[in-house]
């Protein structure tokens, strides 16, 4: 169901960030963390291990469910085997449901900057050429994800027993919202 009133700070206290990959939902989680004064949970990190090993259901949910309990949050994605559990304690889902060329560019963007400059990422790892240019790749998996993710959020929106959704389909739509809390904040 959608988000029927405005976002409220003091309301909504637990919070998750959906999109397809380079939708930008870990540097909204960070800004919207610092704004509220609650804890970001990058949860990529929790799922992988070094040499991009990943935690089996059983562990994803086990590496969540410390943050998923806590008063406050902001989560930057939920991974299926952890879907029950944090959804069922956020207050607000914040939707990015914006067009591909907007998230794809901004992964490709992301995709080099963090080759060139051998950035970690998702628990100490490293993207390599090797891998950006694999069938598995973080780019593929944009291609492969972008509808189902837009489907979920059509259906998260259109649930009225789940959690509420502030969608955003523009991305200065989404910087003006979060600018809007900053300034109230500073103030």
């Amino acid at each position: 169901m959608l988000l029927d009133g405005p976002f409220d700070l003091a309301r909504h206290r637990r919070v998750v960030i959906l999109g397809v990959t380079g939708s930008g939902k870990s540097s909204l989680a960070v800004r919207l963390a610092a704004v509220g004064g609650m804890p970001y949970v990058a949860v990529d990190d929790l799922m992988w291990r070094p040499g991009w090993v990943q935690l089996d259901a059983a562990g994803q949910v086990e590496a969540v469910r410390p943050h998923a309990e806590g008063p406050a949050w902001v989560m930057d994605a939920v991974w299926s085997a952890t879907r029950e559990l944090v959804l069922g304690r956020t207050d607000l889902v914040i939707a990015l449901d914006y067009p591909r060329r907007v998230s794809l560019g901004r992964l490709l963007n992301r995709t080099l900057r963090r080759l060139r400059d051998h950035e970690e990422v998702c628990g100490g790892n490293t993207e390599s050429w090797r891998q950006t240019l694999s069938r598995d790749s973080i780019v593929a998996w944009h291609v492969r994800s972008y509808r189902r993710k837009h489907a979920q959020i059509e259906t998260m929106c259109a649930t009225p027993d789940g959690p509420p959704v502030l969608r955003f389909t523009d991305p200065r739509q989404t910087e003006s919202w979060l600018r809007s809390l900053e300034h109230a904040a500073a103030a």
